[in-house]
């Protein structure tokens, strides 16, 4: 696919947009007598609006992510960058979106708001990608398919050359949601950007960066698909105080944390496994483990009355008797081990 095939794909009356046109776009020059935006002139260091670019802030994370600046998007969170995929390019009640599932439950609730069907596939055998499967689900009005890579709540990774597959065999855009990708063992598919023009990747600095408070999302994709991505996000998305805290906390070295967690991960597993109440603890190339055992809702109930909280997914299809439980501190993952030890 080229290219011009992913743009034709753009919704008519988005690429007919004339984007909302800030004070700060149309002037570019050093800084001075700023009248131009109706701000409070008294400084408090917040009294102006910040950049709607986030130009600073790109320059910071792009090579760390080994893109252009061109090729990304920062949204207040990776939510926003979701339904900024259904506004572009789905037209409601007439397109429609394929996704995989058990997954994340933002896809369905962003087709909702936007009043566009979604077909799920659920995952086959210990949650494999039916590629297959999810090639059939398609029809002439399918604009988007959503793998999330590692998946949520399974936790795995999907092979590089199935994604491949649907990138291939698909005639819309493959989004692939790699939230959890610093803790698996693959590298991104940001590397694919070049070669694939239908393919946008999603990542977060909430969970390896620890920012999940300042709501920092991201997306990458082909530098024409992101300028339309800034044409119509809303112009001020990113805070200013977002921006400074998060150049500061960038700079931090975070592999050691990520080091730390994936580490307890394995600890954990093997420790889940050992105990008489667990069932199945699934492969996780992700910041959690999903694991089977022999009374879901009994087990969630025990841990919160230790205050312990993990997820109960037991009513998810495909995760019956399932638990989602995060990586925490050593002592926290202690403190969780305790419970389901003793559990009877």
């Amino acid at each position: 696919m080229e290219i011009n095939d992913v743009l034709r794909l753009v919704r008519k009356n988005i690429k007919a947009l004339a984007p909302y046109s800030t004070a700060r776009d149309e002037y570019k020059g050093a800084l001075g007598v700023f009248l131009d935006a109706n701000e409070n002139p008294f400084e408090n260091g917040y009294n102006r609006y910040p950049d709607p670019r986030q130009a600073e802030l790109k320059s910071i994370i792009a090579p760390k992510k080994g893109v252009a600046v061109e090729q990304m998007f920062i949204g207040n969170g990776s939510d926003e960058a979701i339904d900024l995929c259904f506004r572009i390019f789905c037209e409601p009640r007439i397109d429609n979106v394929v996704a995989i599932a058990p997954s994340y439950g933002m896809y369905r609730v962003s087709a909702d708001i936007n009043d566009v069907e979604v077909r799920e596939v659920q995952l086959g055998e210990e949650f494999s990608l039916p590629v297959d499967e999810l090639l059939a689900a398609c029809d002439g009005n399918t604009k988007l398919m959503f793998v999330c890579s590692p998946n949520n709540p399974s936790g795995n990774i999907f092979p590089v050359e199935e994604i491949k597959r649907l990138l291939e065999g698909f005639k819309g855009v493959l989004v692939v949601d790699e939230a959890y990708i610093d803790f698996a063992s693959q590298p991104s598919l940001t590397t694919l950007l070049g070669e694939y023009p239908n393919l946008v990747v999603l990542q977060t600095l909430s969970k390896a960066y620890g920012l999940a408070g300042l709501r920092l999302g991201l997306a990458f994709a082909s530098k024409e698909i992101m300028a339309i991505f800034a044409n119509v996000k809303y112009p001020y998305n990113i805070n200013k105080a977002g921006m400074e805290c998060a150049k500061e906390l960038l700079a931090r070295d975070v592999q050691a944390e990520i080091d730390v967690v994936k580490s307890e991960r394995e600890r954990v597993a093997a420790a889940l496994a050992s105990c008489p109440c667990v069932k199945r603890v699934f492969p996780s190339d992700a910041n959690f483990l999903l694991v089977q055992v022999s009374a879901a809702r009994a087990l969630y109930d025990a841990l919160i009355a230790e205050q312990v909280i993990v997820r109960d997914r037991s009513k998810v299809k495909g995760c019956s008797e399932c638990l989602r439980i995060t990586i925490g501190t050593p002592a926290e993952n202690d403190r969780m081990l305790a419970v389901v030890r003793n559990f009877k």
